[in-house]
């Protein structure tokens, strides 16, 4: 009986972490002071994983520009001065500047792991 309670709290842990996430999310509105700020006191460890995380965050992203590029090749040449192309171009950029904003502070927890001495292996955008 208590073996079973004690099996069904640790699953509905697991759940509640595969939800919540158990680490934080690469931010791209965070000012850039702070993320500097933070990386000074962080551990080659946790700017690894920061790194990581913001690699994933910007491969995903590039991804994303890549289909909204495809789609604006599938449109006529005729309709590119159209709604439908300018929306697409509209959202390429606001994606792009999303990257930007990623990469900048990737490249913040990439230099200081690199500067500490830290594997960067993997972590080549």
């Amino acid at each position: 009986m208590r073996t079973a309670r004690n099996v069904t709290f640790c699953l509905l842990a697991v759940c509640l972490l595969a939800l919540v996430g158990c680490g934080k999310k690469a931010d791209e509105s965070r000012p850039i002071g702070e993320v500097k700020a933070e990386a000074e006191t962080m551990d080659a460890d946790k700017l690894r994983s920061m790194a990581l995380t913001y690699k994933e965050a910007i491969v995903s992203k590039k991804g994303e520009v890549e289909k909204v590029a495809g789609k604006i090749k599938d449109i006529p040449v005729a309709k590119m001065l159209g709604d439908e192309a300018k929306e697409l171009k509209s959202e390429i950029d606001t994606l792009n500047k999303s990257v930007s904003a990623l990469t900048e502070r990737f490249q913040v927890y990439y230099d200081k792991l690199k500067e500490k001495g830290g594997d960067t292996s993997g972590l080549d955008i």
